[in-house]
């Protein structure tokens, strides 16, 4: 431990073991350590099904017909992939993909008027949707089209609109859309972040989900850290960050001193440099039966636009199942997740939540979203935000590419994270 490191990493989540491997691939000491005894920190995934039941709370254990305990594997924030995003960047650059296995999630819903509807991922399926009325149909095809062709550099596919001057109102009446087709388009389709999500790339959906649960993902960027002499260390009780003249200088553990340059923490670890910014609950639902209206779908997502339930941010349903090797044969899990707006969390979700009945066990948590309450440049201590209640990760790798930005003071570049031709993937 008595050693001097480039940087120090608390906690493994997967900001964390995403910058762990991008600063060992670029040649820093690092050492990482987490007060768990399992890796992902807040965004761990709980195995076995006992496991889960103690976390919350729930009494006894789990019953006979949810099959064997070790089936289980439970995300506690959950997220999908985007199949063209920042993260499935992240882990065909880094050649994290190897250690990993994906399904495309096989559709998105978005709910309308009480009742659910697939979002349209084809020309074809946009037409056949009854998500709308015949004319608007027309004109909602021509706007993906329109879409479809859009290219910022040649102004000839702009037909009249200057995407640096235009709201995305405007686009939507230069169509004549509807709110409920506006609606469904801007939170289902672009979740209201970018407009060149690739639906056709991967067929059903732009969505993908790993094999065993997201745990999976923080663990196989440790693995590349590692590989790149990265030192981990799992149940190491941390004691003291420790500051010397407003800087970061090393980290006490078991009596022990490691000293840094640099320290990297989710917020758990500094109670007293973040701020509260908001709330997000999520309930862990467990099923015997695919979601209604869903076409038995055995992995899903839904999204109730706020418009359609009086609120100011959507609620999100990640749906997956044992075809994902996350629970046992025949069962479903679906998290619901939103921003807390009132006294009432649980009131809020309950649209969500008749969407999945009958519901045999669940599982509420509410949590905080904290922030750093400044950049990290004086003390160089870098602590990362909260999983906020999007169903995606590209919020989480906004903060990692500002994070990374704030300690090496150049913008974050994709071709940084190619491991070098080298290394030997720590096949075993």
């Amino acid at each position: 431990m008595n050693e001097e490191y480039d940087v120090i990493v608390l906690g493994t989540g997967l900001t964390e073991c995403i910058l762990s491997g991008i600063m060992s691939v670029n040649g820093k000491k690092v050492l990482h350590m987490d007060r768990n005894p399992y890796y992902g920190g807040e965004s761990a995934s709980i195995t076995p099904l006992d496991d889960l039941y103690k976390r919350f709370k729930i009494p006894g254990a789990p019953p006979a017909s949810m099959g064997r305990g070790r089936d289980w594997n439970v995300d506690l924030i959950p997220k999908f992939l985007m199949a063209n995003g920042q993260l499935v960047k992240m882990l065909l650059y880094t050649e994290v993909t190897r250690y990993l296995d994906f399904k495309v999630t096989e559709g998105s819903f978005v709910y309308k008027g009480g009742k659910i509807y697939k979002v349209p991922s084809t020309e074809a399926e946009a037409l056949a949707s009854s998500l709308m009325g015949l004319f608007e149909k027309r004109r909602f095809r021509k706007f993906l089209v329109y879409v479809a062709n859009f290219d910022e550099k040649d102004p000839r596919t702009f037909e009249g609109i200057d995407p640096k001057k235009t709201a995305m109102r405007e686009v939507y009446k230069k169509f004549d859309l509807g709110q409920d087709v506006i609606d469904f388009t801007g939170h289902a389709l672009a979740l209201y972040r970018t407009d060149d999500e690739s639906l056709a790339r991967y067929g059903k959906s732009p969505y993908l989900y790993p094999l065993y649960g997201l745990g999976e993902l923080p663990q196989g960027f440790a693995r590349l850290s590692a590989i790149y002499g990265g030192t981990y260390m799992l149940n190491k009780p941390i004691e003291e960050i420790i500051v010397q003249n407003g800087k970061v200088i090393g980290v006490k553990s078991e009596g022990e001193v490691a000293r840094c340059k640099q320290l990297i923490c989710d917020p758990s670890y500094v109670k007293d440099r973040v701020e509260k910014v908001g709330q997000v609950i999520r309930v862990i639902c467990i099923l015997s039966h695919p979601i209604k209206n869903t076409n038995d779908a055995n992995s899903c997502q839904i999204i109730i636009p706020q418009n359609q339930v009086n609120r100011k941010s959507d609620i999100y349903v990640c749906m997956i199942s044992s075809a994902h090797n996350v629970a046992a044969q025949g069962k479903y899990i679906a998290i619901v997740s939103t921003t807390v707006e009132t006294k009432e969390p649980e009131k809020e979700i309950r649209p969500a939540l008749e969407l999945l009945e009958p519901i045999e066990q669940k599982f509420v948590s509410i949590s905080d979203l904290l922030v750093p309450k400044d950049l990290g440049t004086e003390s160089q201590i870098f602590i990362s935000r909260t999983y906020d209640a999007t169903t995606h990760f590209e919020t989480t790798c906004d903060d990692i590419k500002d994070i990374y930005k704030r300690m090496t003071g150049s913008e974050f570049d994709f071709e940084e994270m190619k491991r070098k031709k080298n290394d030997i993937y720590g096949e075993d």
